[in-house]
């Protein structure tokens, strides 16, 4: 059987997981193993889900990497980094992660965005020179941090990097993501926004943005500061997180309810213009119902059939926000 000299597990339809796991590729190739090809790599996507995360295909290569996603204390993990508060599952877990104290794994819950992070740590510990993925950065930092100038322009995609956003958290093509990790780990991120295998597919999935939008706008409901929407009809895994900020500035906090493929899910986020009212650390939130996330933005997941639970959750969630 086929073993991939390197496998990277990474965070899927996430754009800081995708921006990710191609700087820690590229890091690998010229740093780690110099020469390796891309035919001897596996990528593969992750998920926060019900029951176990990591399943036995997960550490399949001679070595394995984690980015942007749960640390695991299994020993064949070989390089991890992540900067979710919510990163270890048991406190045994964070305790393995203190003993073991590789220079090969880390962590910061104060990074805005798993890629510079990542970046800068192999550039201060191994001397790798990031400087070529620096646009690929910025935008990481942009918009996992949500350092948009304005709600207004998270929302309509003002810049072809949104638009890729997008496309990586809407797709149902299984080797989109893998491919721009090939490619981003290459070439300049706007090299790749131009290319046909980004644009082609954009049209449907910006009209279906519309549509959200649209929606989000029509079932926003807003009281004492929290905007509670149920979007579980709409067959989506992923939504937007600003969109009742600019439809409703008055809006501190976002409770939302979708159900897709594999899971129902209660999203949790806070309004990043208006984080001075923010009094609530969403993670801990996350975590008491086995989700997680970080201080201003969290989620958890439920099976699919256990839509009824997660609209319980997320009501008595609301609840506590207003509260």
């Amino acid at each position: 059987m086929w073993k991939p000299a390197l496998q990277i597990c990474y965070h899927d339809h996430c754009f800081d997981g995708v921006a990710s796991a191609a700087t820690f590729l590229r890091f690998y190739r010229e740093e780690v193993k110099p020469g390796l090809t891309l035919d001897r790599v596996a990528l593969r996507g992750m998920a926060h889900r019900t029951g176990p995360l990591f399943d036995e295909g997960a550490f399949a290569g001679e070595e394995n990497a984690v980015v942007d996603f749960r640390f695991t204390p299994d020993p064949r993990l070989t390089w991890w980094f992540d900067h979710h508060q919510s990163a270890f599952e048991t406190e045994a877990d964070e305790r393995a992660f203190r003993a073991e104290a590789s220079d090969k794994k880390f962590w910061d819950p104060k990074a805005k965005s798993c890629t510079r992070f990542l970046a800068w740590t192999v550039r201060d510990r191994y001397g790798w020179d990031p400087t070529p993925l620096s646009e690929l950065l910025e935008w990481a930092e942009v918009i996992d941090g949500a350092q948009f100038p304005d709600a207004k322009s998270a929302v309509e995609l003002t810049h072809p990097a949104l638009e890729l956003m997008l496309l990586i958290e809407a797709s149902k093509d299984p080797e989109l993501c893998p491919r721009l990790i090939r490619e981003l780990s290459q070439r300049p991120l706007g090299e790749v926004l131009r290319e046909s295998f980004v644009t082609e597919p954009l049209g449907p999935i910006l009209a279906r943005h519309r549509e959200v939008v649209k929606t989000v706008r029509e079932r926003l409901r807003v009281e004492g500061g929290v905007a509670e929407i149920d979007l579980s009809d709409l067959a989506l895994d992923n939504v937007n997180k600003f969109i009742a900020y600019a439809a409703n500035p008055e809006t501190v906090y976002t409770v939302t309810v979708t159900r897709g493929t594999n899971r129902s899910k209660v999203s949790l986020g806070s309004n990043p213009w208006r984080q001075d009212l923010r009094r609530h650390n969403l993670a801990n939130i996350a975590e008491r119902y086995g989700g997680g996330g970080h201080p201003a933005v969290s989620a958890m997941s439920f099976k699919p059939d256990e839509i009824d639970k997660a609209r319980a959750v997320a009501s008595d969630i609301a609840k506590e926000l207003r509260r």
